[in-house]
């Protein structure tokens, strides 16, 4: 079976984490009888960011993104939450993979490493 666009988007959230930070480590969260394969999470010295597969859309939470900087713009997510920020991409968005990766980066310099 082809993967459909969600899957192929988490494939491509996969590289430019791995790109980004070597060292965050990617496991599966929150396992459940209506989602066994679990929610795809990146940590490095705690919690990094989640992605998760929804009918419409992939949501890329970072745990601590209310304290990132964003100058590009790429949070449209959860704004109002006191710490997490999120991306929200539908089928056929493009992630800017530079600030994406400029996130990420940011995220594991918050964590002190």
């Amino acid at each position: 079976m082809a993967a459909d666009w969600r899957e192929e988007l988490l494939g491509t959230v996969r590289q430019l984490v791995r790109d980004a930070d070597p060292g965050a480590v990617e496991e599966a969260k929150w396992v459940k009888p209506t989602n066994p394969a679990g929610v795809p999470t990146w940590s490095h010295g705690g919690v990094l960011l989640t992605g998760e597969t929804y009918k419409d859309k992939v949501k890329l939470t970072f745990f601590d993104g209310a304290s990132l900087p964003d100058p590009t713009g790429l949070f449209n997510s959860s704004l109002d939450g006191k710490t997490r920020r999120a991306i929200d991409l539908q089928q056929g968005d493009e992630l800017d993979a530079d600030a994406f990766q400029a996130l990420v980066g940011a995220a594991v310099a918050a964590k002190g490493l």
